[in-house]
């Protein structure tokens, strides 16, 4: 009993120890199935014993990743809808940023970043504004279209403020 020991021990370790000295990476190994293995109790009356249950768990390989839809194409910066003037702010401003938009007879208040703000064309309007000041710190940059012309402003430190406006030239168009 004992020299079998011996043999099963030496063959163990002849067969660890042979890995022709390549070592293998976490990279280039694929992960084995796990196998478990219970058996059932034994019975008390000496019958026929149930099969014992295997169980064999797969590892599953992650799925490649779908490939990223395209957002849905939206006008540029130069483009706003027929008779729409289309204002925005955009940018960083950790404390904040008060906003007005508007034209030279209707102001409004804006709120957060980014905004995006459109108004109905109105042809008696001078000329339509947007301005946003920074409230500690930040950096801004804000827009006005009007039939296909932006003015943009730019601002950046601390309460520093960023306005555009578009202006009517008095012959139906925008400067």
């Amino acid at each position: 009993m004992i020299p079998a020991a011996f043999v099963i021990l030496f063959i163990g370790v002849g067969i660890g120890a042979s890995g022709g000295g390549e070592e293998k990476t976490a990279a280039s190994t694929k992960p084995a199935p796990t196998v478990t293995v219970t058996k059932s109790a034994p019975t008390k009356d000496g019958k026929a014993k149930p099969a014992p249950t295997v169980t064999v768990t797969k590892t599953a390989k992650p799925k490649a990743a779908a490939p990223a839809k395209k957002p849905a194409e939206k006008p540029s910066e130069d483009e706003a809808p027929s008779g729409r003037v289309v204002f925005k702010v955009w940018g960083s401003a950790p404390a904040g940023v008060n906003t007005t938009y508007g034209s030279d007879s209707d102001s409004r208040d804006g709120s957060g970043l980014p905004m995006t703000k459109t108004l109905s064309v109105n042809d008696d309007a001078l000329y339509f504004h947007v301005s946003a000041q920074l409230q500690g710190g930040g950096d801004i940059n804000c827009s006005v279209t009007v039939d296909g012309h932006t003015k943009k402003g730019h601002a950046s430190g601390s309460y520093n403020i960023c306005t555009a406006q578009v202006n009517s030239n008095f012959t139906g168009g925008w400067d």
